[in-house]
């Protein structure tokens, strides 16, 4: 605004352009400057409000542990809680107070082991009863290949495991699996002392991949028959998947081994080499060349499987397969009532007078066929066509073994003299229908040419 020829703007006072003196500051009377009340920072309202709310909750809190503590006394609460408190913790393994000892006189005793129910990290205490009934088993065999047309013939060995599962009068009996012993020319078991002995096959059953191998009593020191015991069969019938199991055989041939796992699987139906189906207990124990025929045990030193090492081909890491005792132990039975039988000499060895050859899983399923051992010729004036056999039969069973391949039958022959009789069980179209028939056959002796 001006005011006499001077200029004057807000509260300030500026002198004319004439005047030759300092400006001169004034303020107007009716603008005075406003007094501006200072505020308080904002870190003081931040520690009141932290203040409040922990007196707040902290009446909270006591309001509700009164609440708490009047309902809890009101029903008995705190002395329910203060007798869980008070009882003793019962241990998570329970026992027998010892194990006990079945024997008969001149018998290997039977070990019943401590019963335990609970899954501990330490099984050394069941792994010490059960292991003198475990084996090793060396077979000695003869390898035939041909080197440039000529066939070469050498001395071979594999290992393999056994579990001795019986006894009779005269010798020790011992489960294997079926491959473990095929094509013996000889076998060697290996005792929990160190000591060894000569085994002879008792009975077969290569469907199964079973066998029974029989130690004479005469062949083992008294010290020997006191060290070694009999293992005590499970039930695989009542496992369930997670149980825990433990793993004992000769692996890589090295000697008895101990491994752990789960049941993984059970009922697991696993394809066999020769095309067939099984079905096994499946483990992540590890199960290496070696421990075929060895045990797979519970955690009551039980045998719930017989471990093949086969089964499978080539198997992951992790995934291993046990024949299930459940399964095996029927057939087991029938193998150590066989009579036990010595090869005979070549001279002495019985036979038949036909050309054998195999029917497969795979052909019989194709073409109807049973499986077995088919005749595909029968000479004249042989045993065979003079006991009734025919071109185109099926031999199922030999002396009450089953038969499955044609080398099973050339191996049978092996252990039955000229001049034995034998039932024969065959299987014969008629009407076109197979049938069976059992022939009686008196084996006749080896021509020269088949020596």
């Amino acid at each position: 605004m001006y005011n006499n020829g001077n200029i004057t703007s807000g509260g300030y006072y500026y002198a004319s352009p004439n005047e030759m003196q300092m400006p001169v500051y004034t303020q107007t009377p009716l603008q005075q400057p406003a007094k501006v009340k200072k505020e308080k920072g904002g870190f003081g309202r931040f520690c009141k409000r932290v203040l409040l709310s922990a007196c707040l909750g902290l009446c909270f809190g006591l309001c509700a542990g009164a609440g708490l503590y009047a309902v809890g006394k009101s029903t008995g609460f705190f002395e329910k809680l203060e007798a869980v408190y008070n009882t003793p913790i019962e241990s998570d393994v329970q026992t027998t107070p010892t194990p006990t000892v079945e024997s008969v006189d001149n018998m290997a005793p039977v070990v019943n082991t401590t019963n335990i129910t609970a899954v501990t990290s330490d099984v050394s205490d069941m792994v010490e009863e059960v292991m003198p009934a475990m084996v090793s088993i060396v077979n000695t065999y003869t390898e035939r290949y041909s080197y440039f047309g000529q066939t070469v013939e050498r001395e071979a060995g594999s290992s393999g495991s056994g579990i001795i599962v019986g006894e009779n009068e005269t010798e020790i009996l011992i489960a294997t699996n079926y491959h473990v012993v095929e094509d013996a020319d000889e076998l060697t078991v290996n005792f929990i002392d160190g000591t060894e002995a000569r085994a002879i096959i008792k009975g077969t059953d290569q469907d199964m991949d079973l066998a029974v191998i029989a130690v004479s009593f005469n062949d083992l020191s008294l010290e020997t028959r006191e060290a070694i015991t009999i293992a005590k069969l499970g039930d695989s019938d009542s496992l369930k998947l997670g149980e825990p199991v433990v793993a004992i055989g000769n692996a890589l041939g090295y000697g008895q081994s101990v491994t752990g796992g789960w049941i993984s699987a059970l009922d697991r139906e696993v394809e066999l080499e020769d095309g067939s189906t099984g079905t096994f207990i499946q483990t992540d124990a590890a199960i290496n060349p070696g421990n075929s025929g060895g045990a797979l045990l519970n955690v009551n030193g039980e045998v719930i499987g017989i471990n093949s090492n086969k089964i499978g081909g080539a198997i992951i890491d992790g995934i291993g397969y046990a024949i299930p005792i459940s399964a095996a132990q029927p057939i087991l039975e029938d193998l150590m009532l066989r009579e036990t039988r010595n090869k005979v000499d070549e001279a002495n060895m019985g036979y038949l007078g036909i050309v054998p050859e195999s029917v497969t899983a795979e052909a019989a399923q194709i073409y109807g066929m049973p499986q077995g051992v088919f005749v595909s010729r029968v000479d004249e004036g042989t045993p065979a066509a003079e006991g009734g056999i025919l071109q185109g039969d099926i031999i199922t069973k030999f002396d009450g073994i089953k038969l499955l391949y044609a080398n099973d039958l050339r191996e049978m022959l092996e252990y039955y003299a000229a001049g034995e009789t034998v039932e024969i069980q065959i299987m014969r179209i008629e009407n076109g229908e197979w049938r069976e028939r059992t022939l009686e056959i008196v084996l006749g002796s080896r021509p020269l040419a088949n020596r």
